[in-house]
């Protein structure tokens, strides 16, 4: 398995990261959804619209999903990201 790099910077790429980890796993929402104590509705809807998930729903999801969250400075960290106002 070859391991990739994906920087993210929308809540949409953030789904489709989980869904693609999770799809590749050849898992089901049902079944995640299972190892983590959630509803299939509730992983569709994370998968969906992550901008939903707590800090600590994301480090679960990662964890059952063998995905590691990092954290690191923007490659053009010398000026500040502009942030839409529905981002936040």
């Amino acid at each position: 398995m070859s391991h990739r790099i994906q920087p993210l910077v929308t809540p949409t790429q953030l789904g489709a990261v989980l869904q693609g980890a999770r799809k590749s796993l050849k898992l089901t929402q049902a079944q995640l959804g299972e190892r983590l104590g959630l509803s299939q509705r509730r992983v569709s809807e994370l998968e969906r619209a992550p901008g939903t998930l707590s800090v600590d729903q994301l480090m679960a999801l990662c964890a059952q999903l063998g995905l590691q969250l990092s954290v690191q400075p923007h490659a053009r960290a010398c000026e500040a990201p502009e942030v839409q106002a529905g981002e936040w």
